[in-house]
């Protein structure tokens, strides 16, 4: 790889920034697309919204756990654009069956479970790509452009997706997403540098990789747990974003259903908040090199973990909105902050060989415990009601700093730049095409 300064690139890094931002755009523009479908068109209740989202998180992991090992040994650009293209005809599948009258509750779920698997498999890839297209200077630099990108959309989309549901019905932003992987998918054929052949499998007997081979499969996950620092990220970010995105769905129902909120107006408190995320991104650039990405992440992994609570108290009106707003605000903007942080030094601390692996373990986990606290957030409401459900949520959210301090972790100071573990005998997630907003 030629050497290039951190602030430029270059014009491969451009094509795949690009397709990071067309299909970003497109999935904030079809914010909660599946949960709206399932309220407005079908009436589902909490449970089954619940259900719903849980379902595709977790059939989609279970699916996705031996295709780890199996990316780990293909060209990444290949399985990119396939996973662009997969995601794009499912959901293309959902208006289709709308115009048909033949939508049910079945196919969402269905829908959900392959664009699921399929995002997993392309974030695995994508973050081997990205770590072979961008120095290890520049990686920073780059999930900072990812991470303004990725809170520029989720500020612009929502709002737009709300209006166009309004105006054009509930299944154009599900239409707009689908494109956008198409796009996204062309982008990438666009990037010219070679790809680095991928890793041979261990053995000289073995060719090609079994997916179902139990040692290759649980690599990933070895490879965290034994590794003080990832293990400490791993566990936060997991039980983090899994109590966040198990009360989405209940924040669904609470607004639009029982407060009564349009889509419209669903979606702007939602996407307004999202440019404390631009004003974020751009601050962890300049927090890292003078307090050290360590300190950087416990504080904003502190700061993170304190707002969720005040979602229970959500009312009806311009009262509900402004809270809804201004929580979100606060959480967004630590989680800009966090996340490029986060997802460089994972790379960093991940040896080149390990990548991929150690991403899909991250991703499948991270999706398998969405689901499950997905599930008992929906059996939580049902039995409590949804406030009750969001605030057991938001107390549970308090106690994930602890588990920054674990050894070895960030509670450490340390300097801008890891040094990373030695690699052993014998490669987050990173923001941008592999990292979702927290």
């Amino acid at each position: 790889m030629s050497d290039v300064r951190p602030g430029r690139l270059g014009r491969d890094f451009g094509w795949l920034w690009a397709a990071f931002a067309v299909s970003t755009a497109g999935t904030w523009l079809a914010l909660d697309a599946f949960q709206l479908v399932a309220v407005l068109v079908l009436d589902a209740g909490p449970a089954q919204v619940s259900l719903l989202a849980a379902a595709g998180l977790a059939v989609g992991a279970l699916i996705a756990v031996p295709l780890g090992p199996w990316v780990e040994f293909r060209r990444k650009r290949p399985v990119m654009i396939a996973a662009d293209l997969v995601r794009c005809a499912a959901l293309l599948s959902l208006p289709g069956a709308y115009v048909l009258g033949a939508l049910t509750f079945t196919q969402l779920v269905l829908v959900s479970v392959v664009v699921a698997a399929a995002d997993i498999v392309f974030r695995a890839a994508s973050g081997a790509h990205l770590k072979d297209l961008v120095p290890r200077d520049g990686l920073l630099v780059a999930n900072g452009r990812f991470e303004s990108t990725q809170w520029t959309a989720t500020a612009v989309g929502p709002p737009l997706g709300g209006l166009a549901i309004g105006v054009l019905g509930p299944l154009v932003t599900v239409v707009a997403d689908a494109l956008s992987y198409v796009l996204s998918a062309a982008a990438l054929r666009a990037i010219r540098a070679p790809e680095r052949p991928p890793a041979a499998p261990a053995g000289p007997a073995a060719p090609a990789i079994s997916p179902t081979k139990a040692r290759e499969i649980a690599e990933g996950w070895r490879y965290i747990w034994f590794h003080p620092e990832l293990r400490a990220l791993f566990l936060n970010t997991t039980l983090v974003n899994g109590l966040i995105m198990g009360t989405a769905p209940l924040l669904a129902v609470l607004l639009l259903g029982e407060l009564g909120f349009a889509p419209w107006s669903y979606g702007l408190m939602f996407g307004l908040p999202c440019l404390g995320g631009l004003v974020g991104s751009r601050l962890a650039r300049r927090l890292v090199p003078r307090y050290g990405e360590r300190r950087v992440l416990l504080w904003s992994g502190v700061a993170r973990a304190v707002w969720l609570p005040w979602l229970a108290l959500t009312g009806p009106g311009v009262a509900g909105f402004a809270t809804v707003a201004l929580v979100e605000l606060g959480l967004i903007f630590c989680c800009s902050v966090f996340n490029p942080v986060y997802a460089t030094l994972r790379l960093k601390e991940t040896a080149p060989d390990r990548i991929t692996r150690v991403l899909a373990a991250w991703t499948v986990t991270g999706n398998a415990a969405k689901a499950l606290l997905t599930l008992a957030a929906g059996a939580l409401a049902t039995v409590t009601g949804t406030r009750e459900a969001i605030g057991a949520a938001g107390l549970l959210l308090l106690a994930t700093p602890a588990l920054l301090l674990g050894r070895g972790g960030t509670a450490n100071s340390g300097t801008a730049e890891a040094t990373g573990p030695a690699e052993p005998a014998g490669s987050t997630e990173p923001a941008g095409p592999a990292e979702t907003a927290t």
